[in-house]
């Protein structure tokens, strides 16, 4: 831990939860928060933060089947379904054979773009970051509503009849978080938790991992686990399939905004292709599509451009908080 890193966590504890948020919003506007953790491999000369197109035209990928793949979920059959109209589209758009990837976890989702095996992607909230430094990443854009209106909030969760009924209520308890890499999952709750509650993950409450914010919901929901962290936009969107329902949980902390899932591409594909792909997220028309109906729930009905720099800005100084290290290479 170095010395920024002691006083980032450090100022972080004395902090009530407005302070801190306060504290990293400051942060978001500095320049000592512009976290710069791109792997060697690739260069960043207009300083946007993402790895930059291959300079070399040699370099640059056009490959006769593109690859796309959705942050894992519990039923990635599913999804590959919801999906389906839209793969279409960006299939029209690029004449290109699209395929789509059902990763069952972020490191496998982060690997396969790394080694160049995925071309296009859904990255949740928490392993965008991860996703730009170590394997290419660049997100331009996220679902939103309407209005434009996007994000999601994490919740701490617990069953009806549970004795959890605040945040401190977990001290001596079990927490299901999904992965290390997630916001919602882990590094916004472990954050909030320390930096709001003093309850230190490991040392007052144990700490269990999921897989998914599917699982950890119908954990909670089961009686696997006492409390979980979840995004609300994956609970909202299990309660409007029938999946769970509100009478199966209870909410005991509801956290501020945070972006959702960043969708981007490899960064060196060939720059036609690439611009090809960018617009057919925008063009498509989401009326009656499956897309438009698994999100429904949650609020969402288009995309909107985005960039890394401005809109993770607040996850990486999470990231900060938590002493969060890329190890790329």
């Amino acid at each position: 831990m170095n010395c920024l890193s002691n006083y980032l966590r450090c100022s972080a504890l004395r902090y009530s939860r407005s302070a801190l948020l306060l504290f990293l919003m400051l942060l978001a506007g500095s320049a000592v928060a512009q976290q710069r953790g791109l792997s060697p491999r690739y260069q960043d000369a207009n300083d946007d933060l993402v790895a930059d197109n291959q300079a070399l035209k040699e370099d640059w990928r056009d490959p006769r089947i593109l690859v796309f793949a959705y942050t894992p979920v519990e039923d990635p059959a599913l999804y590959a379904r919801v999906w389906d109209d839209f793969i279409q589209h960006l299939s029209d758009a690029t004449d290109k054979e699209i395929r789509f990837f059902p990763v069952q976890s972020n490191a496998a989702q982060l690997e396969a773009m790394r080694a160049g095996r995925l071309h296009i992607a859904g990255f949740n909230t928490g392993s965008t970051p991860v996703a730009v430094n170590c394997s290419g990443f660049v997100p331009f854009a996220m679902m939103a509503g309407e209005n434009g209106q996007y994000g999601y909030e994490m919740e701490l969760i617990t069953y009806p009849g549970s004795d959890i009924n605040s945040p401190e209520d977990l001290r001596g308890k079990k927490l299901a978080f999904t992965s290390p890499t997630s916001n919602s999952g882990f590094k916004a709750p472990v954050s909030i938790l320390e930096g709001e509650f003093n309850l230190t993950a490991g040392v007052d409450y144990e700490s269990t991992y999921s897989g998914s914010h599917d699982n950890s919901i119908l954990g909670v929901v089961n009686g696997d686990y006492p409390a979980a962290a979840v995004a609300n936009e994956v609970l909202k969107r299990m309660v409007g399939r029938g999946l769970v329902s509100e009478s199966q949980y209870r909410m005991v902390y509801r956290s501020q905004t945070f972006p959702t899932t960043a969708y981007g591409i490899a960064h060196d594909l060939e720059p036609a292709l690439a611009s090809k792909i960018r617009a057919a997220f925008f063009d498509y028309d989401w009326e009656g599509s499956a897309l438009a109906a698994e999100f429904a729930d949650a609020g969402m009905s288009q995309f909107i451009p985005v960039t890394y720099q401005e809109h993770w800005s607040l996850i990486r100084d999470i990231d900060r908080v938590n002493d969060t290290t890329y190890y790329c290479d």
